[in-house]
């Protein structure tokens, strides 16, 4: 009963409607093309960042050792990528559901782990996969600027696949990398453990009323140096 009540007061207070945007200058824009241009100049400097490269160079795979390049991918990774995903999640602008992949059998499976295999050695992706639907969501009920929604980004499953294996094989070579003092940005082991480990040392020190010295490095300003190409 509740349930049926909240949809039909959905669909009373809550219908499409359209209330338009603010420009930068607080002037309310309906024009569905305006309206677009507005959210483009807004995404477009939400996620723009100083000093980013206007290509990325890459060298070529012929020129790289092989001793330096990574295994193909199994058919063991793209399963447990697929069964990692979670169900019931919108598509991306290929349409295929997440679970759909679930139900791929072993010809499928083989299928796709030869997909992956191929962008893998060439690093060529799919135009499916370099695309995005992103969808504006109210963080207000009476959100009149851009900033008042929250946006979401929908990719296409397929491409989540790569990405996690991917993603899962970095991680791997990092933390054979690390120190075991480094803390944040890594599973199990983040800044509120490194804070946590402080605290029982220090309660600890005090304890048996023994002094403890702390030392802080502000690597933010240590890594902040103009390095010349000259």
């Amino acid at each position: 009963m509740y349930m049926k009540t909240k949809e039909l007061g959905w669909k009373e207070n809550h219908g499409i409607q359209n209330v338009g945007i603010e420009d930068s200058q607080g002037n309310r824009i309906v024009d569905q093309r305006q309206v677009l241009k507005i959210w483009e100049n807004y995404i477009s400097e939400l996620y723009d960042r100083p000093n980013r490269p206007e290509t990325l160079e890459v060298e070529p795979e012929e020129e790289v050792d092989t001793d330096e390049k990574g295994p193909y991918i199994l058919q063991s990774e793209v399963e447990k990528a697929i069964k990692e995903m979670r169900k019931g999640k919108a598509t991306g602008d290929d349409d295929v559901p997440g679970d759909v992949l679930k139900l791929l059998g072993e010809g499928g499976l083989k299928t796709l782990t030869k997909l992956m295999n191929t962008i893998y050695a060439s690093g060529e992706w799919p135009k499916d996969f370099t695309e995005v639907t992103m969808i504006a969501l109210k963080k207000k009920t009476k959100a009149t600027k851009c900033s008042d929604h929250r946006t979401i980004s929908l990719i296409a499953h397929t491409a989540k696949i790569i990405a996690k294996i991917l993603k899962r094989r970095i991680e791997r070579k990092i933390e054979d990398i690390l120190g075991e003092d480094q803390f944040g940005f890594r599973r199990g082991k983040g800044t509120r453990d490194a804070i946590g480990m402080m605290r029982i040392i220090a309660e600890r020190t005090l304890e048996i009323d023994e002094e403890l010295c702390a030392c802080f490095i502000d690597c933010r300003r240590h890594l902040t140096v103009q390095i010349g190409t000259n």
